[in-house]
Order: C-alpha cells, then structure tokens, then sequence
C-alpha cells in the first residue's frame, strides 16, 4: 500500500499530482508542519527526519524527498508515461533532470528569491546558467527530458505555478505551464487537495 504524507498548499502536492498521474491507489496521511509564516508545527506522526513534507510509505519503507519519491514511484510503475525505465535511451536524461532539479534548479532558485544573487557574482552566475539551461532546453523541446512528460516536469511546473518568478519570462516557459496545467490529473490532484483542507 502506497500512503502519501500530505500537508496542504506545500511540496507534497506534487507528489499527490504524480500519484493521480500513475492512476494508482494510495492513501494520504494528513500532516502539520512548520509553515513559513512560523505557524504550524511538526506532527509526531510524520516519518520524515525534519518533520517536512513530502514522504511516501511503501509496504514499511519511508521515501523522502520529492525527486528520491518521484525516482521510487516511477521506477514501481515500469512502462509508465511519468517515467523512464532502465534500459532506455532516456533514462539518463531523466536521471540528469531529477538530481539536476534537487541539486542546482531549486538552491539557485531560492537563493535567488532570498537575494543572494545580489550580493554574490557567484551565485548570480549559477542562478543565471540555470534558467539559461531550463529556457533553452524549453525552447528546444517540450518538456525536460523528451518529447513527453516525466515526473521531473510536475516537480518544476508545480513550483512554477505557485511562483512564476522563479524562471525568468519566456514564451517557452510559459508555453509549458499551460501545457502541464491542462493535464486532467492535475485536475484531479487540486481535488482531493481541497477535500483535505476542509
């Protein structure tokens, strides 16, 4: 049985979006956790070791972080459209966008919106290749890896759609927004997210 530790208006969302886009059965635990503003607090019933959302429960095991769930579901789900399996040729490129979200697309974007890059030529430099990456990859394709949409792509768009500035304006970002925005399981996914925060 696969459970989803949820908080609402948070990143487990785009777990909950993935789960809706593999068509699967999961449960959702509803949890706190300490929100920006310095409400909330963490829930003693959260496995996750800060107290943070997302984590998935799989038959016992405890995944956490949105790409390490989004690499652990997709990989489940052989054959499915959110993933790439082993073997294929764009398996590494799926690979390169998980960790390359994790580890250079959000610091640099955060570090952005806390106006680091301001004050820093560094990170000024490493915010700037990265949207160049992202833009130019867009403008080139679709979506991130390929010509259809991966796991990868709901992780970024999601963040997109809860704040546009975290890439520069471009058509071609745009262009995918509005293209993820109109998946019918996104639909579904806004849903149950609102049937949990009753």
């Amino acid at each position: 049985m696969l459970t989803l530790v949820h908080a609402t208006q948070s990143r487990s969302f785009r777990i909950l979006w993935l789960l809706e886009e593999l068509g699967t059965d999961y449960a959702i635990r509803p949890v706190s956790i300490r929100r920006r503003d310095g409400s909330g607090a963490p829930d003693p019933g959260n496995p996750h070791p800060h107290g943070q959302v997302p984590a998935l429960i799989h038959d016992g095991s405890v995944v956490t972080e949105s790409t390490a769930i989004a690499l652990y579901l997709t990989d489940l789900f052989p054959g499915c459209e959110m993933g790439r399996d082993v073997g294929t040729a764009a398996r590494g490129a799926y690979l390169s966008w998980l960790a390359y979200y994790a580890g250079v697309i959000e610091p640099a974007a955060i570090s952005h919106m806390n106006g680091w890059t301001a004050a820093n030529a560094e990170a000024a430099r490493l915010h700037k290749a990265m949207c160049d990456h992202v833009i130019a990859t867009l403008e080139r394709q679709p979506y991130l890896v390929d010509e259809r949409p991966s796991s990868v792509d709901i992780i970024l768009s999601s963040s997109l759609m809860w704040l546009r500035t975290l890439l520069p304006e471009s058509a071609a970002v745009d262009g995918y927004i509005g293209r993820m925005a109109a998946r019918p399981a996104l639909a579904r996914a806004q849903i149950k997210e609102k049937a949990e925060g009753k």
